[in-house]
């Protein structure tokens, strides 16, 4: 394996761990959050805009739309076409957003430490450069 790989693979497992730590007060995983973050960025969105924005499986989103739903953090309608579903935070998720938010961004901070801004941009850069899919 290549080195790089590995160690992306340690950072990412590392970093989902340590966010799950983070939620953990909120009562939510890595996974929830990726979700409630990408709802409150673009609004009232549907499944699919939603899987394709975070490069996710459908199954896998439903399941975790359909438990966020059930713990009050989104509520659901149907769009224009009825077989499309909508999804949008509700009012309580609004109102809890900024302090997760907050946790979140400490969070990434504290792990970003040893970079530099102009390094984490040339990281960021870095990335974008890897082919997609």
């Amino acid at each position: 394996m290549n080195p790089l790989f590995h160690e992306i693979f340690q950072k990412t497992r590392y970093l989902s761990k340590e966010l799950n730590n983070t939620l953990k007060e909120y009562d939510l995983f890595t996974a929830q959050w990726s979700v409630l973050y990408t709802v409150k960025q673009h609004g009232e969105i549907t499944l699919t805009q939603i899987c394709k924005y975070l490069n996710v499986e459908a199954p896998t989103i439903s399941r975790t739309v359909r438990r966020l739903i059930e713990l009050g953090w989104l509520t659901e309608k149907f769009g224009e076409d009825r077989r499309e579903k909508m999804v949008g935070l509700t009012e309580d998720a609004e109102k809890k957003f900024k302090s997760i938010e907050e946790s979140v961004i400490h969070f990434e901070n504290q792990f970003l430490q040893e970079l530099s801004l102009e390094e984490q941009n040339q990281l960021v850069m870095l990335l974008k450069k890897l082919k997609k899919g």
